[in-house]
């Protein structure tokens, strides 16, 4: 076995320390016996040279041995109650992971989990001395927080990295040198690659990894390429707060989870983001109450598969119970017993804060047990709306996408659903084009997107990706012209069925948390209703229900009542009432 392949196995069965412990070695090791690309560890110009260069690899050279490191790894640490002050590597001493004000330029790509971790690196790195820019052109590092899920969404990075070169060649010697990263999924998935192709990237750091950007970006400093992708069995962040950087924002993600155990067979998401392990209930309650004291009006709850959290963390609650999954539903792993379920969670969280929306994205079918849409129904402040990713309307396609379900058990599963919670609000994802799909297969997800009619919807063609069952077993036999048309067929069907359900809006009162201005004009007023639906209304004076005789005009972060004019499959259109409260509103006759 390789030296390094011997760090990655220890890595896997060892119970280690913090992070950097891991990422030094394995600079160190590459070094050592080039078991990886040379460009991963050294500058594009070969060795290092200078006297900053000498004297970091000297201390580098120095350093601990792989030796050390196994004694360490082999002595079991309980988690500590509070964060500690971690000593700085051996090689780098504390100043030089100071950030000593260089701008940092931040670009997010993706999804909300993506958003919440552009949120978690900057915390981090803000307290370690760096500034953040919205100017490209001031920026000392830029980072890009990446997106796996699809090849388009990795050929943008790529398309994105070829525009910043010229800004990394052009940059006057009179400043220190423009240092460019990668993080997230992309950094996860690519590794040495992006290293090899792009020699611009200085650094790469994978979703679990953001604690070790103050030392990745020291090392960079020297010369070096550095990166760190190894992914965590514990990592949850749960003891940084995630820094809101809109003054005007009404709402925030709350990271309540991360990774993914179900293992469907088209996705990339647990190779990129690792196995499924949740935060504490305690540190999200904190956060959730700090938001809701910033004045925050709504908080969404954020999970690849937000409705399977369970907290293990304390023991008492390390109990036999079996988990409850939805009727007719199977798991692709053995069924988890104990923990703080998400309906404690979503129930603990709904109390700190009536005034506060409740929202959660994105679950699985599999997780909806009785007690979750009971307290959906019951609490006025938890949204009445469900994303319910079907992926596709076909039997057959499903068990071999291993979703855990058929098309019969997801119909009854909507059904139920919508008896529970009376005008819920239902949207959901689809898969076209996938391995051995067949017109017919298709025909049943056309009836699918007509049968249950959701109010939104995320459509698109399969992309296959390495790594995952589907690359390993099954073949991409659907032409890509076929996908697309196909693509095409579900959307047009998707925006009928969806223009008719919101329709039924038209005529009636819905209460709406104003974002700010429509972008495409100044004189109208944009919001969210329940449904998580855009809402657009005239600027207007109006009446203040809670300040009887105060008239004003609503400003983001207020609660307003609109009547509904019109709808179209994206939009309502409405005009303004008044002023109001989440609890006020509750005398209205709303949908």
């Amino acid at each position: 076995m390789q030296p390094l392949q011997c760090v990655l196995q220890a890595h896997r069965s060892l119970k280690w320390g913090p992070m950097s412990s891991v990422s030094w070695l394995l600079l160190r090791t590459c070094r050592a016996h080039g078991s990886v690309p040379s460009s991963s560890c050294l500058s594009p110009e070969g060795q290092s040279s200078g006297g900053v260069e000498k004297d970091f690899s000297s201390r580098l050279a120095a350093g601990p041995t792989f030796q050390h490191f196994l004694r360490s790894a082999s002595v079991l640490q309980e988690k500590p109650s509070s964060p500690e002050v971690e000593d700085p590597p051996p090689y780098l001493t504390g100043d030089e992971l100071l950030g000593r004000q260089r701008k940092v330029y931040l670009e997010t790509y993706g999804c909300q989990m993506n958003v919440n971790d552009t949120e978690i690196a900057w915390s981090i790195l803000q307290k370690s001395g760096y500034q953040r820019t919205s100017n490209l052109q001031e920026a000392d590092v830029i980072l890009l927080v990446t997106c796996s899920i699809r090849e388009k969404a990795e050929q943008t990075i790529w398309n994105r990295l070829h525009q910043l070169k010229a800004l990394k060649t052009k940059r006057p010697r009179s400043r220190v040198p423009l240092r460019i990263g990668i993080l997230g999924c992309m950094a996860e998935r690519l590794k040495g690659e992006i290293l090899n192709r792009e020699k611009m990237v200085d650094l790469l750091a994978g979703p679990d990894a953001y604690r070790d950007l103050p030392r990745l970006l020291a090392v960079v400093e020297s010369g070096q390429q550095a990166a760190n992708v190894l992914l965590s069995l514990d990592e949850t962040y749960a003891d940084i707060m995630p820094v809101q950087t809109s003054p005007s924002a009404t709402s925030a993600f709350v990271s309540i989870m991360r990774g993914c155990d179900n293992m469907c067979s088209y996705c990339i998401v647990p190779f990129t983001r690792g196995r499924e392990r949740s935060r504490p209930v305690a540190s999200i309650l904190e956060e959730v109450r700090k938001l809701s004291e910033q004045g925050l009006k709504e908080v969404t709850l954020l999970g690849q598969n937000v409705n399977s959290f369970r907290d293990n963390s304390e023991i008492q609650f390390n109990n036999a119970v079996s988990t409850n999954l939805s009727r007719g539903f199977t798991t692709n792993y053995k069924t988890k017993q104990g923990g703080l379920r998400f309906s404690h969670l979503l129930d603990q969280v709904s109390r700190i804060d009536p005034e506060m929306r409740i929202r959660f994205t994105s679950p699985h079918p599999k997780d909806f047990p009785d007690e979750v849409l009971q307290l959906i129904h019951e609490r006025h402040n938890i949204c009445k709306q469900i994303h319910l990713p079907a992926q596709s309307g076909s039997t057959r396609v499903l068990d071999a996408m291993r979703r855990g379900y058929s098309r019969e058990a997801y119909v009854a599963l909507v059904h139920h659903i919508r008896e529970c919670i009376p005008g819920v609000s239902l949207s959901s994802d689809f898969i076209t084009g996938f391995c051995g799909e067949t017109e017919d297969d298709h025909l049943q997800t056309v009836s699918l997107l007509r049968e249950v009619q959701y109010n939104a919807g995320f459509l698109f063609a399969y992309s296959m990706r390495k790594k995952t069952r589907a690359y390993h077993r099954l073949k991409d036999d659907v032409p890509e012209e076929v996908k697309l048309r196909r693509l095409e067929e579900l959307i047009t069907v998707f925006r009928e069925e969806a223009s008719r359900a919101n329709e039924a809006s038209v005529g009636c009162t819905q209460l709406v948390l104003v974002e700010g201005f429509s972008k495409r004009s100044s004189t109208d007023l944009c919001g969210r209703n329940d449904a998580n639906l855009k809402v657009i209304f005239p600027d207007a004076e109006v009446e203040d229900i809670t300040n009887s005789g105060l008239r004003v005009r609503a400003q983001p972060g207020d609660y307003v009542l609109v009547k509904i004019t019109s709808a179209s499959s994206q939009t309502l259109k409405g005009h303004i009432l008044c002023r109001t409260t989440m609890k006020d509103s509750s005398m209205y006759c709303l949908t």
